[in-house]
């Protein structure tokens, strides 16, 4: 019975924030910038403050789930949870499955679950962030980063598949931000003037 908690993650993740957020100021986030439905996208369309304001609700909607399945059942079902929150914010059935990239709730949901990793992987994103001044190449080495952490700090090896499973998703999501990239055209972390 615990796994019907799935469905309540999915529909967590389906909260738009971004697009709520955004539509506060008059603002149709998926129509401008990058058209992203995330924290990037509104950080870089809006300004910062509204970007954390967006990061912090997606990041709840894996602390959430995350923090619930410990609760009430275990790790495996706490990661069920995580994984259908985050399908629900990258696919969600409420507005035509064409949501965000899932990084920020994943990173809420690794708060819970692996904080010692997050504490490290927060680091590494600043720094990265701080280079490249793009946002992608940051998400993607968190994407990167968070099995490669796992591995080292001797997580249980059905956990560390589980993360690269849920890994993979994120970075399929990245694929157009990763062929920017090669091309040189990929938007910076800077506000649209």
């Amino acid at each position: 019975m615990v796994w019907l908690l799935l469905i309540p993650a999915y529909l967590l993740g389906t909260f738009p924030s971004a697009v709520m957020v955004a539509r506060s100021r008059g603002i149709d986030i998926t129509k401008v910038g990058s058209g992203n439905p995330g924290a990037s996208n509104v950080s870089r369309v809006m300004g910062r403050k509204y970007g954390i304001a967006v990061f912090v609700l997606d990041a709840l909607k894996g602390i959430i789930p995350a923090a619930v399945g410990l609760l009430a059942a275990d790790r495996k079902v706490a990661y069920g949870m995580i994984a259908a929150s985050v399908l629900g914010h990258m696919f969600p059935v409420t507005r035509g499955f064409r949501g965000g990239k899932g990084v920020a709730t994943m990173a809420g949901a690794m708060f819970v679950m692996q904080p010692a990793i997050s504490a490290i992987l927060g680091v590494l994103w600043f720094a990265v962030l701080k280079v490249s001044k793009k946002s992608s190449v940051a998400s993607i080495a968190l994407i990167i980063g968070l099995p490669v952490l796992a591995v080292l700090f001797h997580v249980p090896r059905w956990e560390i598949l589980t993360i690269i499973c849920i890994n993979a998703l994120l970075l399929l999501r990245h694929a157009g931000n990763i062929q920017r990239l090669v091309r040189g055209t990929e938007l910076s972390t800077s506000r649209s003037k």
